[in-house]
């Protein structure tokens, strides 16, 4: 699903952007995407991350926090980053995207730890680079003149090439936030990933975090990341990172219809009969599955790939004749193609794109809400949330009757 912009009204009236990043199914939760204190909401890690944990069913917000989106001249301050936050979530809430999770880069990740603290619809909070105090800030700003800005109330900085106003209030919070008791105090889940090579934020700054939180609590190296994660494969493996690990504090999904009809155990046996030609038993039901030629097979079943799609279109057809019974529509007919792939680059790699074709008189809005409920097929919702595969030995010996001589 393409990106949305979404705006909303921050605590001091100030009106912020964003770029709202859907999943293409229904979602496993949403969240919150904070910037770094040089950056923005279109910074490559900010859009790695996002688009990453979009693939990954996680709808993600990422906006530019008051004093950062172009041609703004308001002054930087990290209490409005935090309250800044807290709005977003607040304004995500209303139109029905309530986040769970909050994922903060450098010092939005320091905001979104203290932002927590008032958001309990937040279930877990995972920070990237993020410093433990706020006066390793005020070694990037140059120049900066702080007796300027006590006595005239505020002076510019440039930090990364870029000119910040920066005001008395800004130096009070840098001296009023103790962040490693807002840790302390959190009591959330909270994940910590850090380059030891981060030239910008010593990676002692995660030692400090991840010492002064409290359990659930998970570190990850980032290798040979920078601190801006400017490389795709570093935010890929950072994103996928956050997914796993968030999967275990986000809500349980949940199916607006109950599966048609409960399947007895499928059993799968090699018939001999060539090199990868299997005999499928569910009940009553026999079939092949097999490999195409190309590869070693006969070509006389749909491959492994092709059955997990087979099962996924058959759930959304039927999902969708369920639905359009319970609602009336005049629905004829119904029919899903889905084509899997793996996308070299994206975490993760597997896409299962479907296309639906319904036939009848039906409106737009009755095809609109025919389509949104294929989203949420039980089949659907056990490939986004992903499941628990659990093998055994069968105490059967399975040894085969002797050959006559």
């Amino acid at each position: 699903m393409a990106e949305t912009k979404f705006a909303f009204v921050g605590v001091g009236g100030s009106q912020l952007f964003g770029h709202l990043e859907p999943p293409e199914g229904t979602p496993r939760g949403w969240a919150i995407f904070a910037h770094c204190f040089t950056c923005g909401k279109d910074s490559r890690a900010a859009v790695y991350i996002s688009r990453a944990l979009s693939r990954a069913g996680i709808g993600v917000l990422r906006f530019d926090f008051a004093g950062i989106g172009a041609g703004s001249e308001e002054p930087v301050s990290f209490a409005s980053d935090v309250d800044d936050i807290r709005s977003a979530a607040k304004a995500m809430t209303a139109a029905g995207m309530p986040p769970s999770l909050l994922v903060g880069h450098s010092l939005g990740g320091t905001a979104s730890i203290v932002a927590a603290a008032e958001l309990p619809g937040v279930a877990a909070v995972a920070t990237i680079g993020a410093p433990a105090d706020l006066e390793h800030i005020l070694r990037f700003f140059r120049p900066i003149d702080l007796d300027t800005i006590a006595s005239e109330g505020e002076a510019s900085a440039e930090i990364a090439g870029r000119t910040f106003l920066v005001r008395r209030s800004f130096l009070q919070a840098v001296e009023g936030f103790d962040i490693e008791k807002s840790i302390a105090s959190l009591r959330r889940p909270v994940l910590v990933m850090h380059s030891p090579l981060d030239q910008v934020v010593g990676i002692d700054h995660a030692s400090r975090i991840f010492v002064a939180a409290k359990h659930p609590k998970s570190f990850f190296s980032l290798d040979t990341a920078d601190h801006l994660l400017t490389c795709a494969a570093d935010a890929n493996y950072a994103s996928a990172i956050v997914s796993a690990w968030a999967s275990r504090f986000l809500p349980l999904l949940k199916a607006d219809l109950p599966q048609v009809e409960v399947a007895e155990g499928v059993v799968a046996t090699e018939t001999l009969a060539g090199k990868f030609q299997l005999e499928i038993r569910s009940g009553e039901h026999t079939f092949f599955a097999d490999e195409p030629a190309s590869v070693g097979g006969l070509g006389t079943g749909l491959s492994p790939y092709e059955l997990v799609s087979a099962g996924l279109a058959a759930c959304t057809v039927m999902t969708m004749r369920v639905y359009a019974i319970r609602k009336g529509f005049p629905l004829e007919r119904a029919s899903t193609t889905v084509l899997h792939e793996r996308v070299p680059g994206m975490m993760p790699p597997d896409r299962f794109t479907r296309t639906i074709t319904l036939d009848g008189p039906l409106n737009d809005d009755q095809r609109a809400r025919i389509l949104a409920i294929a989203d949420r097929c039980p089949v659907d919702l056990t490939l986004v949330r992903g499941s628990d595969v659990q093998t055994e030995l069968s105490s059967s010996t399975g040894t085969a009757e002797p050959t006559p001589d």
